[in-house]
């Protein structure tokens, strides 16, 4: 449905609203029909022929009559609402939608025009057509009004009072393109300014590091300047238009004023007619003029050109929704490339992939360099501008969207929760799931302490997830998940708020849960517990499993080192986990004592399994760190060859520089032998 059928289906949807608001303005234009017509018999046949109580009799009746419409108008305002409210929630859910399906989104930012449009432009629509209810509603049945009483009072200034009018509302209708025009730059500069602030403010610490405060500061005073220069354009326009509608006003009433006595000199007009009808133009005719021109020229201008930027935004494309069913869960990925736009650099090149049901996948890379657009593309959120993902065989697009969510899932970094209880939040896409098996989803993941603290299922979640930490929020999206019919799970960096020991226990209950898992890493320690690992470098992607990929990948082995080896006079990376991420305590994965041997993944001394000095060169090395579930052993040894390790942090669980050597995977990290690529 486009922007505009909305907006008049929204309308109309208060029809009733409507009916009421006729009655009141018919009500609220008595007085304007009345009241030259009531100070015409108030002085032809009272005052004037010596009967002042007749002509305070008609005047009361005047005053009658203008209580009525004060009774309309009031009513007026009384309705306004429940026309208006419905409309906006229409609005702002249009926008929303399309904003989530917006198919180039800002970037790790809030969309800030976005924000402009819910704020700004759904809010001048708000104010419009209410300002179109009240206003030029009410102006139009005055005006309509005042010339039938015109005509009925003094029929002999109609056309001299009717010709600058018309001819004011000609030039009026004239300078409307203009004006359009200048309203719709002034909205855009509103969005760019928006835009502007909230990109600045939202890479403030970048932009200091940088020392770009200057740079930043010009395009927000440029933005600004642009916005002032439309607004005063606007405002000129403006002053125009009242320009002409002033003219438009008083010259009808200058021509009344002149014509008047000649008329009653010669006895085609009473004198109560000619002040009756000086009533009309100067009490009615004339504000209502004024006020129809600048609800015209301001609130209906307004309203048009927030329409259409809207419409420009908010409308989505007509997209057919696909019939195909796919043939189990495998994923199978075929020269798959995509680039933000057409003359870019593909973040993603030719990229062949094949995942089975059961198989763990680990994605690492630099930051940047597209690791989420995979995401978005194995999902389907994402249209590839060449290649293609299959889910069962079929096109990932091809899928019926409702079947689609139900066996495809992603958890992004920012998780989200909403105001409800804990119940509704991890049940979200398990609605007929019992608590039982809520309460398992939970303990799975790791957050049965979290659920212990809020006090189970029927515990309250404040708006914005307030109560909560940013691990804690992460761990009820991962429950929310794991209770789900999902079986293409894709974790986006969504445990990089948990601590290291959180994050294994999560990621190892995905693995065992079935299905697909893909694991975009937060840590390299994920890579150690996936079956393979996916290194994307630009033109260079391998894949592969940890060992192999350390002999033949440059790339991932600079990672891995660069992982293990702390900066001079610092802690190694890692050392300090999100403090109350998780369940586990603040500082789970320290180095442990002395005398008790490197801790494997932030488990006790003594969980994992130790070695004194193992011999160096029976397998690549890794660095300690690894879960204690996958029974990684350490070594203290100073003697293991640096240059060919790479490893993981002591924060996650080994001393800082504790480099360990492994047999193969399959007999000490506890995963499947190193698998080729699926073909």
């Amino acid at each position: 449905m486009s922007l505009r059928r909305l907006y008049w289906s929204a309308l109309a949807g208060q029809w009733r609203g409507g009916v009421v608001l006729l009655v009141c303005s018919l009500l609220e234009g008595v007085p304007a029909f009345f009241s030259g017509r009531l100070v015409e018999l108030s002085v032809d046949r009272g005052f004037s022929v010596g009967d002042p109580a007749a002509g305070i009799g008609w005047l009361a009746l005047f005053g009658l009559a203008a209580v009525l419409g004060a009774f309309g108008s009031r009513m007026v305002w009384h309705q306004l609402g429940k026309v208006v409210e419905p409309l906006r929630d229409a609005l702002v859910t249009a926008v929303v939608r399309g904003v989530l399906h917006d198919e180039s989104p800002p970037r790790n930012q809030p969309d800030s025009s976005g924000v402009a449009r819910i704020t700004q432009h759904v809010e001048v629509v708000r104010d419009a057509t209410a300002g179109l209810l009240v206003q030029a509603r009410g102006m139009l049945v005055t005006t309509a009004s005042a010339l039938a009483g015109l005509v009925t009072v003094a029929g002999a200034l109609v056309v001299p009072v009717a010709v600058p009018v018309v001819v004011s509302l000609v030039a009026f209708v004239c300078l409307l393109p203009s004006l359009a025009r200048r309203q719709r730059a002034l909205a855009l500069a509103d969005e760019h300014t928006a835009a502007t602030a909230g990109a600045s403010l939202a890479g403030m610490r970048d932009i200091v590091a940088c020392g770009a405060e200057p740079i930043a500061a010009l395009a927000m005073y440029d933005a600004v300047d642009e916005q002032a220069t439309a607004a005063i354009r606007v405002a000129r326009s403006s002053a125009l238009r009242a320009l002409v509608i002033s003219l438009g006003g008083f010259i009808p009433l200058l021509l009344a004023l002149a014509l008047a006595p000649g008329l009653v000199a010669r006895g085609e007009l009473t004198a109560g007619a000619a002040l009756g009808a000086l009533v009309y133009l100067a009490t009615t005719m004339q504000p209502a003029l004024r006020g129809l021109a600048a609800a015209a020229g301001t609130v209906v201008l307004r309203l048009l050109v927030a329409l259409r930027r809207l419409a420009e935004t908010a409308e989505l494309p007509v997209v057919s929704d696909g019939t195909a069913t796919p043939r189990g869960t495998d994923v199978q990925v075929r020269g798959l490339t995509f680039g933000w736009g057409a003359a870019a650099e593909p973040v993603v090149r030719g990229l062949d992939l094949g995942l089975r049901p059961g198989e763990h996948l680990a994605v690492v890379g630099p930051s940047g360099i597209g690791k989420s657009t995979l995401a978005g593309l194995l999902t389907g959120m994402l249209t590839p501008q060449e290649g293609r993902v299959l889910l069962g065989g079929v096109p990932v697009r091809d899928v019926p969207a409702s079947l689609r969510h139900e066996l495809v899932a992603l958890i992004p970094q920012e998780a989200y929760v909403f105001a409800g209880s804990v119940r509704d939040n991890v049940g979200l896409f398990a609605s007929s799931a019992s608590d039982d098996a809520l309460s398992a989803a939970v303990d799975a993941v790791g957050a049965g302490a979290l659920l212990r603290r809020l006090g189970g299922l029927d515990a309250e979640i404040g708006h914005g997830g307030e109560g909560i930490s940013a691990g804690e929020a992460q761990l009820l999206a991962l429950a929310r998940v794991y209770a789900s019919s999902a079986e293409f799970v894709i974790l986006d960096e969504a445990t990089s708020h948990l601590d290291p020991v959180s994050e294994a226990r999560a990621e190892r209950a995905f693995a065992a849960r079935g299905g697909v898992l893909v694991v975009i890493a937060h840590r390299l320690s994920s890579a150690l517990r996936a079956d393979r690992v996916l290194v994307m470098d630009g033109r260079e992607t391998a894949l592969g499993c940890h060992t192999d990929l350390l002999a033949r990948s440059a790339r991932y082995a600079e990672l891995m080192q660069a992982w293990a080896t702390p900066v001079a006079g610092e802690p190694a990376t890692g050392a300090e986990p999100t403090a109350g991420a998780g369940s586990q305590p603040a500082g789970t994965g320290g180095s442990p004592p002395a005398d008790s041997g490197a801790t494997i993944g932030g488990a006790p001394a003594g969980n994992g399994r130790t070695t004194g000095n193992p011999p160096v060169g029976t397998g690549s090395a890794v660095a300690s760190g690894a879960p204690s579930g996958d029974g990684a052993a350490a070594s203290a040894d100073p003697s293991v060859d640096v240059g060919a390790a790479a490893g993981m942090p002591a924060g996650d669980g080994a001393q800082a520089g504790c480099l360990l050597t492994t047999v193969p995977p399959d007999r000490r990290l506890g995963r499947h032998p190193c698998r080729e690529p699926l073909e």
